[in-house]
């Protein structure tokens, strides 16, 4: 059945439309961030650290200032922590109550965006003038198609499902500053929508709740919950020549009022139980210097983000450069003629080259920084796309070019998934991982898969059915997670977390009063999280002894320790097998207990 044709058949059965829209993003969203979210245990480094945070939080009872291994924690601010410990209380302390509030919170963002999109997605500001002209048909198709298109990869691609389906602050703060931006256009373009149901509430209801996004915002991550948005909408309105119009018409002062009232309060309770020991760790550190200076060696070079974002937001990514180039922002006139209703793509730009612009300059580099522009990149895209259908012989030739980089594309991941296991360096902490992997099958299974992709693809192509094109993406990387994505992080699970997991939860188990947990080698945050007691991290063998000489003293009531190490980590502290009892072996990892009588021996 041709596109026009079933279209003609939606038209006539609008429930049955509107079902069939429910349930795909229902699939999508379920699929992408809900199945098997718990599946595998905390991953090190970052993870462990926030949910052990949360964890702390209903242990002390302080839901001010966030602790880690009985230090404070100044990375973030707390809003982070407090929804991870709501849903420990709804579904219990574990990996599933981490991961809940970055799982939602992406929900949220992807039908924000059909919200927005459903309203907002034209294509192009004839769009609008034919709308406007009569409600046609084709206007409507439009607004379906960029609605489901920007929906579905604003969810499926790997830089937003990596980071819904880990418990950290990231996809909390990319919701919120997707939410306040996307609240921001919708106040912005219902001035002059064409006639047809408006978007619910007013434009004065909508700034508001931009300001009230930025302000849960900045409780996530600091001032760039504010920065952001603010420099996305500033350049956005100064190009157009509306900046002190819009800047009136949204506010402010009320505005920024809802911003302050929602983080004063526990920005002031903070400092006022910490002191200059916060101000200096939270702004001095984890704001002014991760953008000046290169923090914790995350440093990259200039060009980093692109690689990030063609990887990240694969496979829609091949299509950016062709989806930014017909936006033509060059032809300033032209968009500010423009009506406001129709500029969603153009907004999507500034978003989209704010926030690259922004960490491209920053020092410090993480992959994590940029995904806050994915909603903006799946707009793009989704504008492109839909596009189609009203100018469907030109954007036709366009997109050929950029489907043959997709086959290709999906051509070296085949080559990738079958031989890359080969490729895989030496981890003492996994030394089996690629064995593992290969053990599964799931080399030939990604090989085939992504070959079939190329395939179906191509035939699209032959056939002339590049309006199809999108559809293939969004249902090949669907069953990517169950059939691919999934397995390989059970295998990685297994390989590398599951042993810490074991030993930490042995060591709760197995813990004596007064009795200290020493961890020898590199930072496992999992290890507090899953031992649920303080660790005390020695980097090199060397310094056990000395260490145990210090604290292992009959008057302090400690007369043994536990010790977490690698095999050969141990064989280097300068003690004998004699003088540890081993309480548990698992991966590459020993648990063993020293007491002052073995030490002795």
């Amino acid at each position: 059945m041709g596109l026009d044709h079933w279209w003609k058949w939606v038209e006539k059965q609008p429930k049955v439309t509107g079902g069939l829209v429910a349930v795909w993003l229902a699939i999508v969203n379920l699929v992408a961030f809900i199945w098997y979210l718990g599946g595998t245990g905390l991953v090190d480094e970052t993870e462990p650290l926030f949910a052990e945070a949360s964890r702390q939080m209903l242990v002390t009872g302080d839901w001010v200032t966030p602790y880690w291994n009985g230090e404070t924690r100044f990375d973030k601010p707390a809003l982070v922590y407090w929804f991870m410990a709501i849903c420990y209380k709804l579904v219990g302390v574990n990996e599933w109550g981490a991961r809940l509030p970055s799982a939602l919170s992406a929900i949220a963002l992807v039908y924000f965006g059909y919200y927005t999109l459903s309203y907002f997605g034209f294509p192009s500001p004839q769009a609008v003038t034919e709308s406007n002209q009569s409600r046609s048909s084709q206007a409507q198709r439009q607004l379906l198609l960029s609605a489901i298109i920007g929906a579905t990869f604003m969810a499926i691609n790997p830089q937003t499902i990596s980071w819904a389906r880990v418990g950290v602050s990231d996809m909390l703060l990319s919701a919120c500053i997707g939410g306040a931006l996307f609240s921001f256009f919708i106040a912005y373009g219902s001035k002059d929508l064409p006639e047809m149901t408006p978007p619910r509430f007013s434009a004065e209801f909508w700034y508001l709740a931009f300001y009230g996004f930025m302000g849960l915002a900045v409780l996530t991550k600091g001032p760039i919950g504010l920065v952001l948005p603010g420099l996305t909408v500033l350049a956005f309105t100064l190009y157009l020549g509306n900046c002190w119009q819009v800047f009136w018409e949204s506010k402010p002062i009320r505005g920024l009022g809802l911003v302050a009232a929602i983080n004063a309060p526990w920005y002031i309770l903070v400092t006022l139980a910490n002191g200059q020991k916060y101000i200096d760790s939270f702004f001095g550190y984890h704001n002014v210097e991760r953008f000046t200076a290169v923090v914790n060696r995350h440093s990259a070079p200039i060009y980093f983000y692109l690689i990030v974002i063609l990887v990240g937001f694969f496979p829609a990514s091949v299509y950016l450069p062709q989806a930014i180039a017909r936006i033509r922002v060059q032809q300033r006139s032209r968009w500010q003629e423009a009506p406001r209703c129709s500029q969603l793509g153009l907004f999507a730009l500034f978003w989209f080259a704010t926030v690259f612009i922004f960490f491209t300059i920053a020092v410090t580099k993480l992959p994590s920084y940029v995904l806050p522009l994915m909603p903006a990149a799946a707009i793009l895209v989704a504008l492109l796309w839909s596009n189609q259908e009203r100018d469907y012989p030109l954007t036709k030739r366009v997109l050929l070019g950029s489907t043959v980089a997709n086959i290709g594309v999906y051509l070296a991941i085949a080559a990738v998934s079958y031989w890359g296991t080969y490729w895989i360096g030496f981890d003492p902490m996994a030394p089996q991982l690629p064995q593992a992997i290969r053990d599964t099958g799931l080399p030939v299974i990604s090989a085939v898969f992504w070959l079939g992709c190329a395939g179906v693809l191509g035939w699209c192509l032959w056939q002339h059915q590049e309006r199809w094109v999108w559809v293939v993406n969004g249902v090949a990387m669907v069953l990517a997670i169950f059939i691919i994505m999934t397995p390989a992080a059970l295998v990685y699970d297994q390989q590398r977390q599951a042993p810490l997991r074991e030993l930490s939860a042995i060591a709760q188990v197995q813990a004596q009063p007064q009795e200290e947990l020493i961890m020898i080698g590199d930072t496992k945050p999992s290890v507090v999280f899953y031992a649920q007691k303080p660790v005390v991290y020695l980097w090199a063998a060397q310094q056990l002894l000395p260490h145990l000489s210090g604290t292992m003293r009959i008057e302090l009531g400690r007369t043994s320790a536990m010790i977490l190490a690698m095999r050969d980590q141990l064989q280097k502290t300068g003690l004998k097998a004699r003088n540890w009892e081993v309480l548990g072996r698992s991966g590459s990892y020993r648990l063993v207990r020293v007491t002052i009588e073995t030490m002795q021996n």
